[in-house]
C-alpha cells in the first residue's frame, strides 16, 4: 500500500500529540477524522500495518483491535474498504438516477 492518500489528510497540519490520547480526548481528536477525504485509506493504513496507538481512520486503537477481532480472515483491509466505498457510490449513482 502506498502513502499518497497522506498527503490528503486533514491531520497532516496537526500536532501529532493531538491524535495520541487516551479517554474522552479521543472523542475530539475523532473530530478531525470525521471530514477527512482519505478517512478510509487512513483507516485500512492502521488496519493492514497492525497500528496500535492513535487514532487512525477515526477509530481508537481499542475499535481497531476490536474489528480485527471480529474479522481474522480479512487480508486487505485496503482492498476491502475501497470496495465497499465503490459499492456505496454506485448505489448512490443509482438512486439518483432512479430519482430523477
Amino acid at each position: 500500500m502506498d502513502g499518497r492518500w497522506m498527503v490528503s489528510a486533514l491531520c497532516r497540519t496537526a500536532d501529532a500529540d493531538e491524535l495520541f490520547v487516551e479517554g474522552a480526548a479521543q472523542n475530539r481528536a475523532k473530530v478531525l477524522c470525521a471530514g477527512c477525504p482519505v478517512q478510509g485509506e487512513c483507516l485500512a493504513h492502521a488496519l493492514d500495518c497492525r497500528i496500535e496507538h492513535g487514532i487512525w481512520g477515526g477509530m481508537t486503537e481499542r475499535e481497531r483491535r476490536a474489528l480485527l477481532k471480529r474479522r481474522p480472515t480479512v487480508e486487505s483491509w485496503a482492498r476491502l474498504l475501497d470496495a465497499a466505498r465503490r459499492q456505496r457510490s454506485a448505489g448512490v449513482a443509482l438512486s439518483q438516477r432512479d430519482s430523477a
